[in-house]
């Protein structure tokens, strides 16, 4: 294990800041909790340099504000592996906003790297194999054992190798600015603004539902929002939301019933069973004119050229994506092909003007897309 420097205190993190404002690049990872609490947030912060590599623990710092240059500064390129959920999180817990960064999972799917979690490139690259056996625990624990600060530390000190390699073969293959471009959209990602749409639009099938089943699982599920912010748990932990689906179709009223199916463990019955039995009357006693509607969106009307044209696209792009060696959706995929078949642009104009089209898509292969729809028209 290499050495690291484990920061817990404002005074130090000052220090370790303005020694990362000198780096060239620097290597990022975080730790969060959103597997054990309602609120996640983020309880471990890893960062490497050539020089230096630190584990910072955020819930002992007040203040994280010293961090904001070193991640804004354009100069310093940061380096992360599935950069997503960790841009969102630093953005919603400290209002960090990353500029220049490298996703080398990004990067690895864009060589046409099959395997890309980090675990599975490190292993190939350098022969490393990370301990995994942290993954899944709660880094909101303190005191927090050695053995996962140590564990934190190792899944930053090997980026800054892996970026370099990745970066000359993207290179070689002429690839690096359509990566770059894609890690400047992903750098701007942010999380979700609290709103008030109802919870059933988050529940996967819940469309499916009728308008008074709706008005039964929006009840339970406003329930369990309830419950699982006052015992400090993630929702799923609550309870799942194919059971709460499930209770909103069979809707039972008795607690003979709502153990039926195994939908719930005999725990949740006797702990929330009669608060389930209260919800579900609630949503049944909503009268019809106030029930809620699931709201759709009306498909506007395919021209029949565009499934040929859908068609072509994809036949091109599967095509160049073996000639290339690169997943095809990473060229063009499945919603861009049907803008570009509906839209169906004919000049460059037209086509930089086409919903989600990138600037390297248009570079690379705008004559060939509108040469192919010349031909369908």
């Amino acid at each position: 294990m290499a050495d690291y420097l484990f920061i817990e205190n404002e005074g130090d993190l000052k220090t370790i800041a303005e020694a990362f404002e000198q780096a060239d690049h620097i290597a990022v990872d975080l730790e969060a909790d959103s597997m054990f609490h309602f609120k996640e947030k983020v309880c471990l912060i890893q960062m490497a340099s050539d020089s230096l590599t630190v584990v910072i623990d955020p819930l002992k710092i007040d203040d994280m504000s010293p961090l904001k240059p070193v991640f804004a500064d354009p100069a310093i390129r940061k380096i992360f592996h599935g950069s997503d959920y960790d841009v969102r999180s630093l953005n919603r817990d400290y209002d960090i906003e990353v500029n220049n960064l490298f996703d080398t999972e990004l990067a690895s799917r864009f060589l046409g790297i099959t395997e890309t979690g980090l675990g599975s490139v490190l292993e190939k690259r350098f022969q490393i194999q990370l301990d995994k056996s942290f993954q899944k625990k709660d880094w909101s624990r303190r005191p927090l054992p050695r053995e996962m600060i140590e564990y934190g530390a190792g899944d930053v000190i090997h980026l800054l190798a892996l970026a370099d390699i990745l970066d000359a073969e993207l290179k070689a293959k002429h690839r690096d600015e359509w990566v770059k471009e894609e890690c400047e959209l992903l750098s701007r990602v942010r999380c979700p603004q609290p709103n008030e749409d109802p919870l059933f639009l988050k529940i996967k099938g819940s469309g499916r539902l009728d308008r008074r089943s709706l008005s039964v699982l929006e009840h339970l599920l406003r329930y369990r929002l309830v419950v699982a912010e006052k015992k400090d748990k993630p929702l799923f932990k609550v309870f799942s939301n194919s059971s709460l689906l499930e209770l909103s179709k069979k809707r039972p009223r008795t607690m003979d019933q709502l153990g039926e199916d195994n939908l719930l463990s005999r725990r949740q019955i006797s702990t929330f069973g009669h608060d389930l039995l209260r919800e579900i009357q609630a949503g049944l006693a909503v009268p019809d004119k106030d029930l809620p509607l699931y709201p759709r969106k009306k498909k506007p009307a395919i021209r029949p050229e565009v499934p040929r044209r859908i068609d072509r696209l994809k036949e091109w792009r599967d095509v160049l994506a073996q000639e290339l060696c690169i997943d095809p959706p990473i060229l063009l995929n499945k919603a861009l092909m049907t803008e570009l078949a509906v839209t169906n642009p004919l000049t460059p104009e037209a086509l930089a003007s086409v919903s989600g089209m990138k600037n390297w898509q248009i570079r690379e292969f705008g004559d060939r897309i509108i040469a192919l729809l010349k031909t369908l028209t």
